[in-house]
This record gives C-alpha cells, sequence and structure tokens, in this order.
C-alpha cells in the first residue's frame, strides 16, 4: 500500500443556480491576461447543452483520455510512436471555433464618432486581431437553452437516449434543463500528464494538484488533445499550456480556492484524501460498469490504523491525516456514496465529483399533499423529465444503478426532512422511503447539516500544507527563505 495525499472537491448540482459567479472569480485572479482572454477555468455550462469547448465530451471527435485495447490501458490521443509525428500538430484538439474568438468593444467610437443623426455603437473587435469580427459563440453560449434545436439536441449524452426519451425530453411540457460547474479534476490518472513530451505537467506530491512547469513547457500542445475533459489550454501569446491551478497559493494560507470560496449556492465542497497509489493502474484498466466502485475503493479510510501507518511511513503529517477523518468529499463519496466521476469511462480517476441534480417531477397536488402518479415513492426519479440513462451517461459510466442509488438517497432525505418541519408528509411513509433508499435517521440528519446548514469550515475542510517539508526535497530551507516573495524574475516566454 502506498498512500498518498490528494484534494478532492464535489459539486452539488442540486443547489447550482447557474449564476457564474465562479466562472468571473477565477477569470478575474488568473486568465486577465493577454494570451488568456478566450480561457475560462472555471465554466458553467447547461445541461444538455454542447458545452465549452463545443462536444468535449465526444471522445470519437477528441480522442482523450485513456482506453483499453487488448487489455492494456494507453492514451487515446498519442503514443510513444505517434509522438514523433504529430510532437507540431495536434489533429485532435479544440480549435479556436469550438472555445470562441474573444472580442472586446471599440468604445472610443462613442466617445469620437462624428456628429450624425445615428446613436454610435461600439462594434466588437477580435482581442486576437484586433479586427471587426462578427460574433457567433461565446462561453456559456447555450445559457439556459434547454429545449434549444441548435445546443441542446447537440449534446453528445442524448447518444444513450431511445428515439421516444429523445422527443419526450424536448416536449415542451417536459422541458428541464440544470447547471454544470466544471474546473481541472486533478485526476489521480490524468492522461495530461501522460502525454507531455517535455516532462512539464506534474502531479504535486504533498497535496496531488496538476501543475504546469511553464519554464520546461515547449507548447506541443500533446495535453490539450489528451485531457478528455478539455481543460488544458494553449496561451497564444506565450506558447505555453495553462491550466486551473486549484488556487494552490490560497491553499497553502488556509484560504479556499477563489472559485469555492465565492460560490453564491454554496454547492461546493473540498476536502482532503488518502488514496492508495499502488492500484491506480488496476482500477483505471476495470470493466466500465466497475470504475465508479473501483475508484472508490482507492480511498481509503483515514481511521484505519494500518492506512495512518502507511501514511506515516510516506511522511504524511498527522494533521493532514486529521483533516481527511473531517473531510466533506470524503463522507459525499465514500460514506454516503451520493456523489459520482464526471464520464468515469475516460479512465482518468477525476477527484471532482458531482451530487447528481433531482430533475422536475412528474406529480400531482391534491389540496395540501403533494401525490405521485404511481405507488412506488421513487416513481418520479423513474419518470422524469429528464430520463435516468441521461444523467447515467454522464455519471454512471451508462449504467444506471449508482445515479439511482444517489437520487432515491437525495429524495428520501428530503422527504424525512417534510415531515419534520412541514408535515405534509407523515413520519412512516418518510422512514419506510429512508429504509428503501439505504438510508438511516442519522445519516439523513447528516446529510441534511452538510448539505444546507454547513458552515464555511464544514465545507472547506484545508490541511496545512507544510510547504518546509516539500521545500526539503528540492533545496536547504534556509537557501530557499533568502528566496522567498521573489519567484521568477521575468515571465515565460516563447520557444526553448
Amino acid at each position: 500500500m502506498d498512500v498518498r495525499v490528494q484534494m478532492s472537491m464535489v459539486f452539488h448540482l442540486d443547489k447550482c443556480i447557474g449564476c457564474h459567479t465562479c466562472s468571473l472569480a477565477c477569470k478575474n485572479i488568473w486568465t486577465d491576461r493577454k494570451g488568456t482572454e478566450y480561457m475560462w477555468w472555471n465554466n458553467v455550462e447547461t445541461k444538455p447543452g454542447t458545452g465549452y469547448p463545443t462536444g468535449w465530451e465526444d471522445q470519437e471527435k477528441y480522442h482523450g483520455g485513456w482506453e483499453l485495447k487488448d487489455g492494456k490501458l494507453g492514451l487515446r490521443s498519442t503514443s510513444k510512436t505517434q509522438t514523433v509525428f504529430n510532437i507540431f500538430h495536434n489533429p485532435n484538439q479544440p480549435s479556436m471555433d469550438d472555445y470562441y474568438e474573444p472580442w472586446t468593444y471599440d468604445y472610443q467610437n462613442l466617445f469620437n464618432a462624428p456628429e450624425g443623426s445615428d446613436q454610435p455603437t461600439a462594434v466588437p473587435l477580435s482581442m486576437v486581431t484586433g479586427d471587426l469580427i462578427q460574433i457567433k459563440a461565446g462561453p456559456n453560449w447555450d445559457d439556459d437553452m434547454g429545449g434549444s434545436p441548435v445546443y441542446a439536441e447537440s449534446d453528445p449524452n442524448l447518444a444513450a437516449l431511445n428515439p421516444d426519451q429523445k422527443a419526450q425530453m424536448f416536449a415542451i411540457e417536459r422541458l428541464m434543463f440544470f447547471y454544470l460547474p466544471r474546473i481541472c479534476n486533478h485526476c489521480l490518472n490524468p492522461s495530461c500528464v501522460a502525454s507531455c513530451p517535455s516532462g512539464a505537467l506534474h502531479k504535486r506530491g504533498e497535496d496531488g494538484i496538476v501543475l504546469v512547469d511553464q519554464k520546461r513547457c515547449r507548447g506541443w500542445r500533446a495535453c490539450i488533445a489528451a485531457c478528455p475533459y478539455k481543460k488544458m489550454y494553449y496561451n497564444w501569446q506565450t506558447g505555453k499550456s495553462e491550466k486551473c491551478v486549484l488556487c494552490y497559493p490560497r491553499l497553502e494560507t488556509g484560504q479556499a480556492p477563489a472559485c469555492f470560496h465565492s460560490c453564491v449556492g454554496r454547492i461546493r465542497y473540498l476536502g482532503v484524501i488518502l488514496y492508495d497509489a499502488d492500484r491506480i493502474h488496476e482500477v483505471a484498466s476495470l470493466p466500465e460498469d466497475q470504475l465508479i466502485e473501483g475508484q472508490r475503493s482507492l480511498i481509503l479510510d483515514p481511521r484505519d490504523p494500518v492506512v495512518i501507518a502507511g501514511a506515516r511511513q510516506n511522511g504524511i503529517h498527522d494533521a493532514v491525516v486529521e483533516a481527511a477523518c473531517k473531510s466533506p468529499t470524503y463522507r459525499f463519496v465514500k460514506d454516503w456514496k451520493m456523489a459520482l466521476p464526471l464520464h468515469a469511462e475516460f479512465r482518468t480517476l477525476p477527484m471532482l465529483f458531482y451530487v447528481p441534480p433531482m430533475a422536475p417531477v412528474m406529480a400531482h397536488k391534491s389540496e395540501t399533499a403533494l401525490e405521485n402518479n404511481s405507488e412506488d415513492l421513487f416513481a418520479d426519479i423513474e419518470e422524469a423529465r429528464a430520463p435516468i440513462e441521461y444523467l447515467a451517461s454522464m455519471f454512471g459510466t451508462k449504467h444506471t444503478g449508482k445515479v439511482r442509488y444517489a437520487l432515491r438517497k437525495q429524495k428520501a432525505v428530503r422527504w424525512y426532512r417534510r415531515a419534520i418541519t412541514v408535515g405534509d408528509v407523515d413520519m412512516p411513509t418518510a422512514e419506510r422511503m429512508l429504509r428503501e433508499a439505504d438510508c438511516t435517521p442519522a445519516e439523513a440528519e447528516a446529510i441534511y447539516r452538510l448539505t444546507s446548514l454547513c458552515s464555511f469550515e464544514e465545507r472547506f475542510v484545508i490541511p496545512p500544507m507544510h510547504r518546509e517539508q516539500a521545500i526539503e526535497m528540492l533545496e536547504d530551507p534556509l537557501e530557499h527563505k533568502q528566496g522567498v516573495g521573489f519567484g521568477f524574475m521575468d515571465g515565460p516566454r516563447r520557444g526553448l
């Protein structure tokens, strides 16, 4: 057993209100420089929809992630021989049209336009070329377009539905959509790291955050093609790759990442987990229907004496183990099994998990009580406006069991709390629902507490980073201390 540390995250999609505050917080801090105008390290998509960049989930087009060939795990986008031929050209990566060409406006024309009979306008100008452009796409372009024939009906996940389900999903009385915030997953088996010919990408040993060494990066962009979530970006000004850094300077001072801190809906949870690095290849090579449970099995119980001993043997501080015991992500993923990885079939073992959203129910109200259209207490999950097969395509590797379990437990907790606080559900029915959802009253109260009443410290359990120990692996701490605060003397430059 090789015990390692990983910062992990949970996004509760049933609470996301699509305000994009997280995106703007990230944009203003990290990607406000020349060459990064089109980058959104954090973005919020509307589902069903094509996402950003367009159709990023379609790996038949982009060839991202890993695949099993003859029982062996390999990158879809490249190999040792392909690297030589594609080192200056990666045909399977998004183009500017798949993102969008960033633009600004000619605001000076509003002030300097000659006198005329019409109101002067600020025409759009490309931030890349400076020329006049016709805007055809942009970030979050399909926002709230739940029934759009252009965006929603082009969602790659709809391939999991039969024609009748597709027709029902876009019927006017069944229209629905939900929001999907995305950042870098900081995967345990990152295909971007494996694909980089120069070794510029790496996972930090102390917290598992995936970073790009700007001095080693040569701009070959193999990482962009290899990342199935398309959270690697190319800075056209510096000729370097860039990505989400999980705001590690903030984490090192005990602060939550900017997108987490600014979240209005309080959907985001951050915590540290311990995992067994020896089993990464074994789990990533499992059949698709076993990937989710396999990934859960990688996460170790921080209260297990054997795990604690293994952590100490690897130099993991007791304070980090203590933080892992309080981690909200461990509870959502391992204890309650409500949070699921996004597209686990990409085999990168992402460390960002999602609690799937509850779709609008098909029910009716009789006087003061809410009644289902079926005697089955969970019938509305099966007959919801969003077919469970659609959610399973995203969060269940096309297998509905894990998604159904998470949704049933969410509904059971909701009805249990209604029985306590509102009274329109009788307690025997609520308790029966808890039993059928594999949930106890104590667990229901804990889920309710963490999703509705949790404090800042309960949502974000950030361990002490102990940077002094990490620095000792590379250089003399006293020599490093003399240079603290200076960092790079100049920015990254193009070329070697």
